[in-house]
């Protein structure tokens, strides 16, 4: 795998390339936040479909360029047809992107996760602190949904993780952290604490990263790339709701006009980024 320099100007590269592309993403997630997730998706240049049915899910799968799996609202049929359309996905050899939300919370979602990780390995697995870390087998305290630790805290257990599954995984927290198998991590600290308050951010964070590693074929600059662009999105949204003197409610329309809106020069002043690789 390329360990070549990866800089704010290849992230916007990626980016210009999925409103290019407009790839196709599938996302199988939970009812809370598929309306916002689907109008982040567009706004940021891509097409989503959100389809469930075990009549359906392999056909729409053969058709998309990634596959998006979000455990946040689960069912046992639910949790087939992720089955099916991640067996699908990793006969085509696309990417599959894995957000286990609430994971820890209850014995029924970590045992279907566990059921998803024997179906097959995800692509890349993002999701919060705590999340991560009960997911690598760790020790991790879980409040709901919300994490219980800093991003910093899941590094071991996220290294391990991606070194078991042989894959990309990203801890979201005040700093995000995408790490690979291979060693590489990249540290990014934009963002604002307001994101955290509306809800499907972070599960938007996943279908973005499907949305990129739908075009870049490296999954782990594609995660990278995702993250910097709604980091950097967010802070300005934030900025701009904060300036006219609005709250979380008014934040919900300025993120998704900030991912169809962002240009260049801001994305490339404002992106603090360190790699390690």
């Amino acid at each position: 795998m390329s360990h070549t320099l990866l800089d704010a100007a290849a992230l916007w590269a990626d980016l210009q390339t999925v409103r290019e592309g407009a790839p196709l993403v599938h996302s199988i997630t939970n009812l809370v936040v598929m309306n916002f997730n689907a109008n982040a998706l567009l706004a940021v240049g891509a097409s989503p479909v959100m389809a469930h049915a075990h009549e359906e899910v392999c056909d729409m799968v053969s058709i998309a360029q990634a596959l998006v799996l979000n455990i946040g609202t689960l069912d046992p049929a639910w949790v087939r047809a992720m089955q099916l359309a991640l067996q699908a996905a990793r006969a085509r050899g696309i990417p599959v992107v894995l957000d286990p939300v609430g994971a820890g919370a209850t014995p029924y979602r970590n045992a279907a996760l566990t059921e998803l990780l024997r179906t097959g390995a995800p692509t890349v697995v993002r999701g919060n602190a705590s999340e991560i870390m009960s997911v690598a087998g760790l020790a991790a305290t879980t409040r709901g949904v919300d994490s219980a630790a800093s991003s910093h805290e899941a590094v071991e257990a996220a290294q391990a993780l991606a070194r078991d599954l042989g894959a990309v995984v990203c801890v979201s927290g005040a700093d995000d952290l995408v790490v690979d198998a291979a060693g590489r991590r990249a540290s990014l600290s934009n963002g604002h604490p307001w994101m955290t308050r509306v809800t499907g951010v972070g599960c938007s964070a996943s279908a973005l990263v499907g949305a990129f590693a739908a075009v870049q074929p490296d999954p782990w600059r594609a995660t990278v790339a995702a993250m910097a662009c709604l980091g950097v999105v967010g802070e300005m949204a934030v900025e701009r709701t904060q300036a006219a003197g609005a709250g979380v409610g008014r934040l919900q329309i300025e993120l998704l006009d900030g991912l169809q809106l962002l240009d260049r020069e801001a994305f490339v002043a404002r992106l603090r980024m360190r790699v390690h690789t």
